[in-house]
């Protein structure tokens, strides 16, 4: 018969060849953006003959001719704010239709909820067409607005699902509570509601503000002045123009990535309490 002590050192090195597995894997991951920033302050001859990871002199004119040669600036500024106006609609609709499918009764609500689900079925590049149309006859083609409400009305379906699993598990009493002290069905959504779900919240934050800022085909069919084009779609450009300039093209490419990133890591303590609370109220 085998002693513990063996079946305590096979699971020790178990869970230690499972962690270097891990560990390769995120390694694998995280080294290309690692080398792609480390790149973006090379020149043209030293990221090619220089073997090292960490350049020797930092060349930060790369990412100034990245932002003013490149136009980098005011197309960052355009994904800035499609992001943000973007995501603070999807929150506040979806939080208020999602309250209202969990907690309210009103004729249609479950054949609404139905659309609703559907809807996150149907492939976004099948409902361009349409789209292109309703924004042509609304005369919303070509300007911040319509792309802004086409965004949002991406990722409505999504952020609405999430949101009323969580509201459904809320308990009631705590509704009653905010009744017996004077609160309205909004004042229960603004100070009950929405504070209880903010790891949820955090979790619609993130996967719409990836999506709104990784976004390039609906941009490029709705958008024709250049102006009005968000990062991705610049950075094509840019990537053509620039394409024999390694280090001009990394810079230009963290730029477009780092913002994202920073985002992920300041709310990532909520990603995986999000989507567990999705069904579960902590």
């Amino acid at each position: 018969m085998k002693s513990p002590i063996y079946y305590k050192t096979k699971k020790i090195t178990l869970n230690v060849l499972i962690h270097l597995f891990l560990i390769s894997v995120a390694v694998s991951c995280l080294f290309p953006l690692v080398w792609m920033i480390f790149a973006s302050f090379k020149t043209q001859d030293t990221i090619f003959k220089d073997a090292a990871l960490i350049p020797k002199v930092f060349h930060f004119e790369n990412y100034y001719l990245a932002w003013v040669k490149g136009g980098f600036g005011r197309y960052f500024l355009n994904s800035i704010f499609y992001t943000v106006s973007v995501v603070i609609g999807i929150v506040i609709i979806s939080s208020l239709a999602a309250y209202a499918f969990s907690r309210l009764q009103f004729p249609g609500k479950n054949l609404l909820f139905v659309m609703f689900l559907v809807a996150m079925m149907i492939p976004i590049p099948g409902s361009f067409v349409a789209l292109y149309i309703l924004l042509n006859k609304l005369h919303l083609r070509n300007t911040p607005a319509g792309y802004i409400l086409c965004m949002i009305n991406v990722g409505l379906s999504t952020s609405i699902f999430l949101l009323k699993t969580f509201f459904d598990k809320m308990p009631k009493e705590l509704e009653d509570a905010a009744r017996i002290d004077g609160c309205t069905k909004f004042g229960i959504w603004w100070h009950v509601a929405l504070p209880l779900s903010k790891p949820v919240l955090a979790v619609v934050v993130i996967f719409n503000a990836l999506n709104v800022w990784n976004e390039y085909i609906l941009a490029l069919i709705i958008f024709d002045s250049k102006g009005f084009m968000p990062l991705q779609v610049a950075l094509q450009t840019f990537q053509g123009e620039f394409v024999t300039n390694y280090p001009l093209l990394m810079a230009g490419l963290t730029i477009t990535v780092l913002p994202i990133v920073l985002v992920y890591l300041f709310m990532q303590k909520y990603i995986i309490k999000g989507v567990m609370q999705g069904a579960v109220v902590g």
